[in-house]
């Protein structure tokens, strides 16, 4: 499909065509663009930008990755297809392992996000082989690689359920959320919720941790006033803000 460049939603129709590609090549489930679409309708909310209360989670969530022991960032299908360079670019600055874990899980999808992932320059990425489980989850969606998810202490869950998100924290690990919905289950069960847009949360989490790689003091002033009902409020206030004395605009 050819999109002309002055289209007002531009980005948003390239996006969209290459999720449809992915769920053609098996990386995305179908599904997922449901999601997709339930994600864009928040961001519209947002005014398609980054709020200063999700700057703050950004930083917050940057400076849990780098005080980790053993940080893990998970890469499900949709997150792969909208920011797999950002998220492998990421993981390498913390440093942090990365490892696919999917919902609509098959050996030969997982295979398939792993590979696109290793495409995109990925190194050592987990999840073909998923040995351990998470306590809560009845589905495969409790397997996790032992030297990934389950030996993780904080996990970078962008896009997660809210079933998973709550395993994790049960499981005592720092859950660090990117999820555009302030009122999902699992911008409620996680520890920092990033309530931004992937492609626009992700490189300004990188750019913290280059920034915070030497200052400790920040980093842990960071973390201790940080208080994610509260972030959550000021989210969902912002987005009101926007309806009521803007309107969506689109």
């Amino acid at each position: 499909m050819e999109i002309s460049r002055d289209h007002p939603r531009y980005r948003s129709l390239v996006v969209r065509e290459r999720m449809s590609e992915l769920v053609r090549q098996g990386v995305v489930a179908p599904t997922g663009l449901i999601a997709h679409g339930r994600g864009e309708a928040f961001d519209y909310m947002l005014g398609e930008r980054t709020t200063g209360t999700a700057a703050n989670a950004e930083k917050t969530a940057a400076a849990w990755l780098l005080e980790a022991r053993r940080p893990v960032i998970t890469v499900n299908g949709n997150a792969a297809g909208l920011c797999a360079d950002g998220l492998l670019s990421l993981a390498r600055a913390v440093p942090a392992r990365v490892e696919v874990n999917l919902f609509h899980r098959s050996p030969e999808r997982v295979e398939k996000v792993v590979s696109y992932l290793e495409s995109r320059g990925g190194k050592d990425v987990l999840g073909r082989v998923q040995s351990s489980r998470l306590e809560g989850i009845a589905s495969d969606r409790a397997m996790c690689c032992t030297e990934g998810i389950y030996e993780a202490d904080v996990v970078l869950i962008p896009l997660e359920d809210g079933d998973r998100a709550g395993a994790l924290v049960k499981a005592g690990k720092t859950v660090l959320a990117i999820d555009l919905n302030p009122l999902s289950r699992t911008s409620l069960e996680s520890h920092v919720t990033v309530v931004d847009e992937l492609t626009r949360a992700v490189p300004s989490i990188e750019r913290t941790v280059l920034e915070l790689k030497d200052d400790a003091e920040e980093r842990k002033r960071l973390i201790a006033e940080f208080d994610n009902a509260e972030n959550l409020r000021l989210s969902r206030e912002a987005m009101c803000l926007r309806l009521k004395v803007q309107g969506s605009g689109f």
